[in-house]
C-alpha cells in the first residue's frame, strides 16, 4: 500500500511539472511583421524607432509579442522583388513597406494575401494599389505623402527665395519609379511661370559630384530636391554640395535642414512612419487593410536654416519667415 501511494504521488508530481511545459507548447507563436526597406537600418533607425513606437500604441513590444525581420535594399531598387519574396517565404503576418513606391510595387507583386502596409508618395489609386482612398478594398493600405502636389509648393518657395532666377534644376532617382511624374508636374509649373526647368539625374554614390557640376555649368540659382529614399538617405552629401557650389536647394524632409540645409517643406517622415506601425498593429489585431482608409498628411512643416541662407548670401523674406514653422540660426 505504501509503495502504491508512492508511486501515486511521483506520477502527480511528473504531471505537475510537465504542465508549464505543455502550457508554453501551446502559447501561439509571436506574429512576424516583415519590414521592407529602400535604404539601410542604419540610415533609417530614427524611422524605425517612430515605426516601433505606433506599434507600441497598438499593444506590441518588438521581442515581447512580437517580432521584426528586416529586408534593406541599400538604395538597389532591383534587389526589392527578391527581398519581398523572401518575406513572404517567412509567412509573414505583415508586411511594411517603407522604402517608397518601388518597396510597396514590390511587396504587391510578391503577394495579394499578406496584408501590406505601404508608405508612397504616389496616388495609390492611380498605381493601382487600392479602389479608394476611404475603402482600398484589398490586401494594402498605408500612408500617401502627395508629393506630386507638394512639388509645385516648394519650387514657389524657392521663387520667393530667389525671385529673379530664372533656371532652376529638379534633382531625382531614375530608378524610382515616380520620377516620371515628379519632373512633368515640376516643368509644369516652372514653364508656367518663365523660368526653365533642367532635371539632373543620381542614381550611384559617385552620381553627385557630376551632378553638381552640371548645375554649376548651367548657372543654375536653384534646386528641388526629390523626395526618394536613395537620396534621403544621403541628406549629409545633398546638403555639402549644395552649400559648397552655393545652390540654394529645398528639400521634402525637416532632417535636411537639421543636417545644414536651408529649407524644407513637407509632412513628417517620422509621424508618417509612425501611422505604418500604428495600422500594422492594427491589423495583427483583426483589422482588414480593405478596411483601413489609406492616411494622408493632414500637417505640413516649414523649416528654414537662416546660418544656411547667410552662408549662400540670401535674405529670407518676411513672407516665408511668418509661415516658417521653425527656424534655425
Amino acid at each position: 500500500m505504501l509503495n502504491m501511494r508512492r508511486r501515486e504521488f511521483i506520477t502527480l508530481l511528473g504531471g505537475a511539472a510537465a504542465w508549464p511545459l505543455a502550457a508554453s507548447a501551446q502559447q501561439p507563436a509571436k506574429p512576424v511583421i516583415g519590414v521592407l526597406g529602400g535604404h539601410t537600418r542604419a540610415q533609417w533607425q530614427p524611422f524605425i524607432a517612430a515605426f516601433h513606437q505606433g506599434l507600441k500604441e497598438t499593444g506590441y513590444f518588438d521581442g515581447e509579442n512580437v517580432s521584426t525581420e528586416y529586408r534593406w535594399a541599400e538604395g538597389d531598387y532591383d534587389r526589392l522583388p527578391a527581398l519581398a519574396a523572401d518575406l513572404v517565404r517567412h509567412k509573414v503576418a505583415v508586411i511594411a513597406a517603407i522604402g517608397g513606391v518601388n518597396s510597396a510595387l514590390a511587396a504587391k507583386a510578391a503577394t495579394s494575401q499578406i496584408p501590406i502596409v505601404f508608405l508612397t508618395g504616389r496616388d495609390p489609386v492611380e498605381l493601382g494599389f487600392i479602389e479608394s482612398f476611404n475603402h482600398p478594398g484589398g490586401n494594402l493600405t498605408g500612408v500617401s505623402l502627395l508629393n506630386d502636389e507638394l512639388q509645385a509648393k516648394r519650387l514657389e518657395l524657392l521663387r520667393e527665395l530667389v525671385p529673379n532666377a530664372a533656371t532652376f534644376a529638379f534633382l531625382i532617382n531614375p530608378n524610382n519609379r515616380n520620377h516620371q511624374s515628379h519632373a512633368r508636374t515640376l516643368e509644369t509649373v516652372a514653364h508656367g511661370g518663365g523660368q526653365q526647368l533642367i532635371v539632373v539625374r543620381v542614381a550611384s554614390d559617385g552620381d553627385f559630384e557630376p551632378a553638381f557640376s552640371t548645375l554649376a555649368r548651367a548657372g543654375v540659382q536653384g534646386l528641388v530636391v526629390a523626395p526618394d529614399p536613395f537620396l534621403d538617405s544621403q541628406r549629409e552629401t545633398l546638403v555639402r554640395l549644395a552649400m559648397n557650389h552655393a545652390v540654394p536647394a529645398i528639400f521634402q524632409w525637416r532632417e535636411f535642414v537639421q543636417a545644414g540645409g536651408l529649407i524644407s517643406y513637407g509632412t513628417s517622415l517620422a509621424e508618417a512612419h509612425r501611422q505604418v506601425g500604428m495600422y500594422s498593429g492594427r491589423i495583427l489585431r483583426g483589422a482588414k487593410p480593405a478596411d483601413l482608409p489609406v492616411v494622408q498628411p493632414a500637417k505640413f512643416e516649414l523649416l528654414v536654416n537662416l546660418k544656411a541662407a547667410k552662408m549662400l548670401g540670401l535674405t529670407v523674406p518676411t513672407s516665408i519667415l511668418l509661415r516658417a514653422d521653425e527656424m534655425i540660426e
